[in-house]
């Protein structure tokens, strides 16, 4: 038996270049939402949303941040926190006893270090941009800026770390606080 389409191929069976102006590439508000997510055109306030249900595009708030630290949403078992890490600067070492933590790098490159004791660092690891890794409880940890663009980041630790609605504005900001909490 004869096949027609042997002999008359199909004309959506083959590539056909297909071109845009450089507007089509740069309007992201003409784009399918299917050939891409748009950009947040009206960039959310950074509060604590918990413990309500929450919906957000993480990457968006993320590198919308600009604080050390902002706690995005705080529940009774799992908090999603916020950071901004200056070139140069870290987290600063420490430690949790009870809290896991799952931290995730949208923008930078850093240096994580980890280990059973503050003075031995035994596990280090370079982070990127899009890098997740996961700090066990009980784990000494820090995380080092060595880029030329601040790290911004998202932090998910079960349970809550930072008191429900807590902003650190900067590095030095978050060591007072917990200078006066620990007292």
């Amino acid at each position: 038996m004869h096949s027609f389409y042997n002999w008359y191929p199909c004309p959506f069976c083959f590539n056909t270049p297909m071109h845009y102006s450089n507007n089509m590439y740069n309007n992201y508000n003409n784009l399918s939402p299917y050939w891409g997510k748009k950009p947040v055109n009206n960039p959310i306030k950074l509060k604590d949303y918990g413990p309500e249900p929450f919906v957000v595009n993480i990457e968006d708030v993320t590198k919308q941040n600009n604080t050390f630290r902002t706690a995005l949403w705080t529940g009774n078992h799992l908090q999603l926190t916020l950071m901004s890490i200056r070139v140069g600067e870290d987290i600063g070492l420490e430690m949790h006893p009870d809290v896991d933590q799952f931290i995730r790098i949208e923008e930078g490159q850093g240096l994580v270090k980890m280990g059973d004791n503050k003075d031995d660092l035994d596990f280090q690891k370079e982070v990127y941009g899009d890098f997740a890794f996961i700090i066990p409880a009980g784990k000494w940890h820090n995380l080092i800026n060595t880029g030329q663009t601040p790290i911004k980041l998202y932090s998910i630790y079960a349970p809550p770390q930072h008191p429900y609605g807590t902003v650190h504005k900067t590095k030095a900001d978050a060591e007072a606080d917990e200078r006066n909490q620990n007292h």
